[in-house]
């Protein structure tokens, strides 16, 4: 539960990182493209003013050269020269500004197509001025050049609501930007609210939940601790059933082997020869006239089998060995004469007694009894 409420955070918090973002990002750029938008909003200020300044030029100019053709002044000639000049600067400048606009272009071509032309019109009647007989009156009359002027307006005219329509538009932009980035700003905010009140829900839930498992682990331990001082009260009588037992299985333990140990102590002081075999005809176990008769020692006869010491004549061309263990098997008792082989090379004659040893109704072995026969048979 733990490490599922901590995955179901730990994806929140990732939602959370990834509005916040993409909120980052759609902000950056959308701060980037009103950048771009303010420049290019300053720009066409600039166009706007530019046109403003050749068209003051213009009227400077036309102004002062009238003033000069009817008075003759050097000032007045000065000022139409300059304010020609300035004009003349700012339709370069203008030029530069509007870049590969077609439109303005065309209208600024012949914007300077009608401003060279004037400024010569204008050198012209300078010229004139200067000469003898010419009244300022005939002057400003012939000055027919000065009609250009307001098609040079009108052409300036043009270029300046083209440059407003472009404001106009990207005043829009600039506008619809803004909004862009303040919906995707408050979008972002709501989400990622709406995503922390889901996270602090997951860790209400998830507290609570922590809190029933409290309890039910209580309840559980209450009831394991009745169960365990139940099972320990057990566990203590068992123990003493356990002591009693183990007391009595001590006590029985010591009465079989002391029940062995004068079994053993009767076979030892029986001075007949007397041997335990196992059900596959191995001798397990001799008594001390077993070695004496025969010289080997105890180990060397244990665990051997039973024809290594005594040989058994054969009945009807079946081994003697094989009647003994059909003997055992069957659970019946057996006598055969036979010789027992001794450490010198000797082989004793013996009346062999064969008798069952059995655990409850099962055969588990034989005990076999040697008696020497008399010293008058032949001894091989």
């Amino acid at each position: 539960m733990h490490d599922k409420a901590f995955r179901r955070i730990l994806v929140f918090f990732l939602l959370i990182s990834v509005i916040l973002v993409g909120v980052a990002v759609n902000a950056v750029r959308n701060i980037s493209r009103s950048a771009v938008t303010s420049d290019w909003v300053n720009h066409t200020h600039e166009v706007i003013l530019e046109t403003q300044a050749v068209r003051s030029a213009l009227h400077l100019g036309n102004a002062a050269l009238r003033t000069y053709l009817l008075t003759g002044g050097p000032r007045e000639q000065a000022d139409a020269r300059e304010a020609f000049g300035e004009m003349l600067e700012h339709l370069e400048i203008l030029r530069a500004l509007l870049g590969e606009e077609p439109a303005a272009r065309a209208s600024l071509a012949e914007v300077l197509r009608l401003v060279t032309a004037r400024a010569e019109a204008a050198t012209a009647m300078a010229a004139r001025r200067s000469r003898p007989g010419e009244t300022p009156a005939a002057l400003v009359a012939a000055d027919v050049a000065a009609d250009t002027a307001a098609d040079i307006r009108r052409h300036l005219d043009r270029i300046k609501a083209g440059q407003m329509a472009l404001l106009a538009e990207r005043d829009t932009a600039s506008y619809l930007q803004a909004q862009s980035t303040r919906l995707t700003v408050w979008a972002g905010v709501i989400l990622d609210f709406l995503l922390l009140a889901g996270v602090v829900w997951l860790i209400r839930d998830d507290l609570e939940a922590r809190r029933r498992v409290v309890a039910t682990l209580e309840t559980v331990n209450r009831d394991l601790d009745a169960k365990v001082q139940a099972r320990t009260a057990e566990l203590a009588g068992a123990n003493e059933v356990l002591l009693t037992e183990n007391l009595e299985r001590r006590w029985a333990n010591q009465t079989l082997e002391h029940q062995h140990r004068y079994d053993q102590l009767i076979i030892n002081s029986i001075n007949d020869l007397v041997l335990v075999l196992t059900k596959v005809m191995n001798i397990s176990r001799i008594n001390p006239a077993v070695v004496a008769a025969t010289g080997f020692e105890g180990k060397a006869l244990i665990n051997q089998p039973f024809a290594a010491l005594v040989e058994l004549p054969s009945d009807a061309g079946t081994p003697g060995v094989d009647l003994l263990a059909q003997a055992l098997k069957a659970g019946r008792e057996l006598r055969a004469p036979g010789l027992m082989k001794c450490r010198d090379g000797r082989k004793v004659p013996v009346r062999v007694a064969v008798y069952p040893l059995r655990d409850g109704d099962k055969v588990v072995g034989g005990v076999v009894t040697l008696e020497l026969r008399p010293a008058g048979e032949t001894t091989i």
